[in-house]
């Protein structure tokens, strides 16, 4: 099974929020472009805390993570980030750890993307090749 790397833009959700009520002009929009690692083994997306800098995002609380190996570690958990991949975006808290962005089963769920783990890429649902849809009971 190879690495699947895909380009994500994170966006401060207050600050994409801010803008559209006519409060911040467009350019003041904090944001990060990263070659990310999709984990298909992460429930959560997880970003390093230079890149929580750098968006302005406030952190709202803590979780517990635990590592592959069984590890366990309380880290930070973001406010709202908008995650931006494939013409798709979603707003989705992060896990604050690491030296990279991970994107986690939670935002390929909301986005309605698949692994092609084979190929090494990302895909739409074939069933929804256009837009997300999201399963509701």
């Amino acid at each position: 099974m190879g690495e699947i790397r895909v380009k994500v833009l994170l966006t401060n959700s207050s600050d994409d929020t801010k803008f559209r009520a006519g409060e911040l002009p467009k350019a003041s929009i904090r944001s990060y472009e990263a070659d990310a690692m999709v984990d298909t083994g992460a429930v959560r997306s997880v970003i390093p805390s230079h890149v929580l800098q750098r968006l302005g995002v406030s952190i709202r609380g803590t979780r517990v993570a635990e590592y592959a190996d069984g590890r366990k570690e309380t880290v930070g958990m973001s406010d709202g980030i908008i995650f931006d991949l494939m013409g798709r975006d979603t707003l989705e808290e992060a896990l604050i750890l690491g030296d990279e962005v991970l994107i986690g089963q939670t935002v390929l769920e909301k986005l309605d993307l698949l692994a092609d783990c084979a190929n090494r890429r990302l895909l739409p649902n074939p069933a929804h090749p256009d837009q997300p849809v999201s399963k509701v009971k």
